[in-house]
């Protein structure tokens, strides 16, 4: 079994989700990939990043932070995808296929959060 952060199942299907949007993004014409794209590939790595940068805190309340933000750029990516299928960057079935990712990631971020609130309130209380 993996151990550390790449044991975390939540970042692992972060950085599919990244590397997919940015095989995506790098076959856009130069207009689409510099405005939307560049801005989806941020997002998206986002995600990850900050997961991995919570994961590396000491406390948990700083880890729960940067889970928040991860949250917040999933939601940004599901933002840059819907301008994405809007604009007719991205074809309907693979806008289908990364929103997907996105609904799948969602709660499972939301049950990393409330597990670490768990664990601090654990801890506060000396269990």
């Amino acid at each position: 079994m993996a151990e550390g952060l790449a044991g975390l199942r939540i970042y692992r299907l972060a950085e599919v989700l990244s590397d997919e949007i940015w095989d995506e993004v790098v076959s856009w014409k130069p207009f689409a990939r510099d405005t939307v794209g560049r801005q989806l590939v941020e997002a998206a790595d986002s995600v990850g990043g900050n997961i991995a940068e919570g994961y590396g805190r000491y406390h948990y309340k700083d880890n729960r932070q940067f889970q928040f933000y991860a949250r917040g750029s999933l939601e940004e990516t599901g933002h840059w995808l819907r301008r994405g299928r809007r604009r007719r960057i991205l074809s309907e079935a693979r806008y289908d296929d990364l929103m997907g990712k996105v609904a799948d990631l969602a709660p499972q971020l939301n049950a990393y959060i409330r597990s670490l609130e768990r664990k601090a309130k654990q801890a506060r209380a000396g269990l």
